[in-house]
């Protein structure tokens, strides 16, 4: 028998989260209309405002997919194309209202969800849950970073 034949709880819960994430995804992708590609875009902007070449890089497509990209957000309204703070030659996508408000108010019911279970852990529950996924993120490393 090998290591992977039985997996403990934390193993099984975390398989459910994968599984769970992705349809959390297509369920936002698809009540959105946006592409997966233009979804992880919109994402990426709400965090922090990239450059169209960046953009490729992180979605792992073309500069020219990634400006297709860009373009259909921009035309929905989600997105806007500024002149970089130190260079006027490049370009910055950030986040409009709207781009955040189509990510936001389709997870809120989850962010309300997952507030309410950290309210109800302590301290130190929390720091464990927090070890656990960061290690989780790292372990996903392992095979997401060989790209």
């Amino acid at each position: 028998m090998s290591d992977f034949d039985v997996n403990p709880p934390t193993m099984e819960a975390v398989q459910d989260l994968v599984v769970a994430a992705l349809e959390v995804r297509r369920a936002v992708a698809r009540r959105s209309g946006l592409s997966d590609l233009e979804l992880a875009a919109l994402e990426h902007v709400v965090t922090e405002p990239s450059s169209p070449g960046e953009l490729a890089r992180l979605l792992k497509v073309t500069t020219g997919a990634s400006t297709g990209v860009v373009d259909r957000l921009e035309q929905r309204g989600h997105v806007q194309r500024r002149a970089h703070d130190s260079d006027r030659r490049r370009t910055v996508v950030h986040v409009t209202p709207s781009g955040r408000t189509e990510i936001v108010d389709h997870l809120r019911p989850m962010l309300v969800a997952l507030t309410e279970l950290d309210e109800g852990l302590s301290d130190t529950e929390r720091e464990v849950v927090e070890r656990y996924l960061r290690g989780v993120i790292a372990a996903f490393g392992q095979v997401s970073d060989d790209d």
